[in-house]
């Protein structure tokens, strides 16, 4: 397997092809590129755009951001999922604005030491604000890695040598490498997919283990579902997260609790057990028996 023919053909695939995302354009700022790295996790593309442009025209620099209260976060994070991610933001914008003077860092080391963000994020944030070589490694990029080097219909559980997987592959010249994990990216989301792989489309496909083994059925166990969302303890904080970011004021628990009813529940305590979590998390904050975003 030439690695140079690889990094040639699939970045120039990339050229030609990629989406047009507001997160990958010259002037975008490192800060803009963390905000779609927070947002992006086990979220779509389509879904998070809105919710990414509304926000960086409101929070340009973590600055702006770290001046209002974490609940104001949480309110513009509307419903992307995972609403702790917005808490987690703030902390970091705040961290940033304190420690960095209002710059994201480009080191890996100071990026891991923020509220948030891990490994993966760390390694994109350097890689795609900054254009510094590191392997960064997603789920698509792991299917497409799993198929054009091991010859496996798709990705096992994540594992360290992912990452090694794609050091190997990236081209030596960081811009280069920067652009490369961008595009096994792309790949994956639009062309190398989980379900239906466009392999006549597939830049890569002259290279691809998978492909020349002839498309074997070997795809590792899969790992167990997640628990339906309807009737679950996610779909009940649902419904008080909603409530509660449309409210202008603190609302009396009871209320809250009604929220999260309303449509049903599976037991009497779910409404109860679901807002208590929320106050674990740090999303609700409770006062003389009404509640509020933090």
């Amino acid at each position: 397997m030439e690695k140079a023919e690889i990094g040639v053909a699939l970045n120039a695939w990339y050229a030609r092809e990629a989406r047009d995302l507001p997160w990958r354009a010259a002037e975008a700022t490192p800060w803009a590129v963390l905000v779609s790295e927070f947002m992006l996790q086990q979220t779509q593309v389509e879904r998070v755009l809105p919710r990414w442009t509304l926000w960086i025209e409101r929070w340009p620099r973590p600055s702006a951001l770290a001046t209002e209260e974490p609940g104001e976060a949480v309110r513009a994070w509307d419903r992307l999922g995972y609403p702790r991610r917005a808490l987690w933001l703030h902390r970091a914008a705040t961290e940033i604005a304190e420690r960095h003077g209002d710059r994201v860092p480009s080191d890996v080391d100071a990026l891991l030491a923020l509220t948030g963000i891990g490994p993966y994020t760390a390694r994109a944030i350097a890689a795609f604000a900054y254009g510094e070589r590191h392997p960064v490694v997603d789920t698509n990029t792991r299917r497409v890695i799993a198929r054009l080097v091991h010859g496996r219909a798709a990705a096992g559980m994540p594992a360290p040598r992912d990452l090694d997987d794609m050091a190997a592959l990236l081209p030596e010249d960081p811009a280069e490498a920067a652009v490369f994990n961008a595009a096994a990216m792309e790949l994956g989301a639009v062309v190398c997919t989980a379900r239906a792989p466009r392999c006549g489309d597939c830049p890569l496909a002259a290279w691809c283990e998978w492909r020349g083994a002839g498309y074997p059925d070997n795809a590792p166990s899969k790992r167990p579902r997640q628990a339906r969302f309807e009737g679950s303890d996610r779909q009940v904080r649902g419904r008080i997260m909603a409530l509660l970011r449309a409210a202008s004021e603190p609302v009396p628990r009871s209320r809250a609790l009604a929220a999260g009813a309303d449509g049903g529940v599976r037991d009497p305590e779910q409404a109860e057990r679901a807002y208590d979590t929320l106050i674990a998390d740090g999303l609700v904050v409770e006062s003389d028996g009404r509640a509020r975003l933090p």
